[in-house]
């Protein structure tokens, strides 16, 4: 994408917010109305040409010191993340007009809602649930993130290869997890997995199946690695399902080419 093009991801519904910057570091502020919180909005702006992010305190709570501390303290949890699934946090600074944000790399896309909403699921965009947001989700356990439920809207799909990424995921970090937190992130991946599927024209037993398992109070998963190793057994056995047949296939026309000499 050119400097001087819009984001391709932007709806009808944003539209450019005049911003008073003299130093011309700060240009073409858009709220994003589809990626807001309870107590953030969520902006595309250009620093010094570049796109970036904001997440910002909403207008009513941007004075109150509580929420100005919530804000750091997320910033401070999500710095120190290091993940290809999870957006960058770069810089916590002041913005005319918005007051201190947390400053993310843009991710020029489209959230999983939607992408859902407007029918637009592909079979890689499913493949990238099974593979990379397992993964980033093991990441974040790993690091002992207590966050908010995952959700169709804090995933976004880059409009060009459809990579996931994760935006606003780091909330605190804790010395551990307890069990409830760990229930709840699989829980929540269920649900998504079992809303793509509620979604898709064909039918897909086994992630269903995985999808039931995870939302299920007596699910076998007590983390992320178990999760991912039923969905590489399932893969694993359709592969061996396709390798035998092969074999079979090949042994028969071997006996054919005998059976005619």
């Amino acid at each position: 994408m050119s400097q001087n093009e819009y984001p391709g991801y932007l709806s009808k519904e944003e539209k450019l917010i005049p911003i008073d910057d003299p130093t011309g570091k700060w240009s073409e502020l858009t709220l994003l109305p589809e990626w807001e919180e309870e107590f953030y909005d969520v902006y595309t702006v250009r620093k010094h040409g570049k796109w970036v992010m904001l997440k910002a305190l909403k207008s009513q709570y941007a004075s109150q010191p509580k929420y100005q501390q919530m804000l750091e303290k997320e910033f401070d949890t999500r710095y120190n993340l290091a993940h290809p699934n999870i957006v960058m946090v770069n810089d916590f600074e002041e913005v005319p007009g918005i007051g201190k944000a947390i400053i993310t790399d843009d991710v020029y896309g489209y959230s999983l809602r939607r992408l859902i909403d407007e029918k637009r699921l592909t079979p890689k965009i499913v493949h990238r649930l099974k593979t990379q947001l397992l993964d980033a989700l093991d990441y974040i356990q790993e690091n002992h993130i207590v966050h908010h439920p995952i959700t169709p809207d804090s995933i976004i799909f880059t409009e060009y290869n459809e990579n996931l990424k994760l935006i606003n995921v780091g909330y605190d970090q804790t010395d551990s997890l307890s069990e409830q937190d760990t229930e709840a992130d699989i829980e929540s991946y269920g649900r998504v997995l079992a809303e793509v599927l509620d979604n898709l024209p064909e039918s897909l037993p086994r992630l269903r199946r995985i999808a039931d398992r995870a939302t299920s109070r007596s699910h076998p998963y007590r983390n992320f690695m178990d999760l991912q190793l039923d969905m590489q057994r399932r893969s694993s056995t359709t592969l061996y399902i396709v390798l035998a047949a092969l074999i079979a296939i090949m042994l028969l026309l071997v006996w054919l080419l005998l059976d005619l000499k």
